[in-house]
């Protein structure tokens, strides 16, 4: 299935690894110039190198609003434009209502609340102006089900999805669809550091096994797609059928 995106411009954020590289690494493998970006030189260049393509690293620090919009500013200006952009960031720290304390709340609502504002604001006005575009931000199942000791990033990203939902709606006329990932367990550097065998992480998935980044990868590349245009709006889970609630 041919998806449309050879040519297009994409940035994708916080890609020297895990979920955001491999969205990355199927945009371009269907066409797509990409820009990346991660804190650390280094890496970025390496994951560049690993996509291949013409990808274009760029060191940026999206937990900050300013850092956020700054990096889809680059990438706007080393591809000439941007068609499509793909939202992501690493997690808060962990912790429950009894032990975080209130200041912490206003790094989480930066990390994965504002700085998908801040990047959606510098990239949503060009889109609209040529008529096309695609937003697709990585989120989380937790705003589906809240995950226990984790009340910081449930509660951003939860935002998060409101935000992505109303602006969805005023753009659509625009050619510009805005829609929401939030994946379940993957098989990410991440996973293998909190559980070790994978096999544990996979207990309660009723696929009977965690995801592979690639294929989360192929469901974003999909939303980016001409096909999937009259997608907007969406939240949509990639998460093996773990949860199990009816909507």
């Amino acid at each position: 299935m041919d998806l449309g995106l050879a040519g297009r411009r994409a940035a994708v954020a916080a890609a020297s690894k895990g979920l955001g590289f491999a969205c990355a690494q199927a945009l371009a493998s269907e066409g797509a110039r990409v820009a990346i970006c991660g804190r650390s030189k280094e890496r970025i260049e390496a994951a560049a190198a690993r996509i291949g393509d013409g990808c274009v690293p760029l060191v940026a620090d999206v937990s900050t609003p300013e850092g956020a919009g700054g990096f889809v500013a680059e990438a706007r200006a080393a591809l000439g434009g941007l068609d499509v952009l793909v939202t992501n960031a690493g997690g808060p720290p962990p912790g429950n209502f009894a032990t975080v304390p209130f200041e912490n709340y206003t790094a989480g609502l930066a990390l994965n609340l504002l700085s998908v504002v801040a990047m959606c604001q510098e990239a949503v006005p060009g889109m609209q102006a040529q008529h096309f575009g695609r937003v697709v931000a990585i989120t989380s199942i937790s705003v589906r089900q809240p995950i226990p000791n984790l009340i910081l990033s449930n509660t951003a990203r939860a935002g998060a999805t409101g935000f992505l939902k109303t602006l969805a709606r005023e753009v659509a006329g625009d050619g510009v669809t805005v829609n929401s990932v939030q994946p379940g367990t993957h098989a990410t550097q991440r996973i293998r550091d909190v559980y070790g065998d994978l096999d544990d992480a996979a207990a309660g998935i009723p696929t009977g096994e965690v995801g592979r980044p690639e294929d989360f990868g192929a469901v974003v590349a999909f939303l980016c797609s001409d096909a999937a245009r009259f997608i907007t709006g969406a939240a949509i889970p990639v998460d093996g059928g773990a949860y199990a609630g009816l909507l």
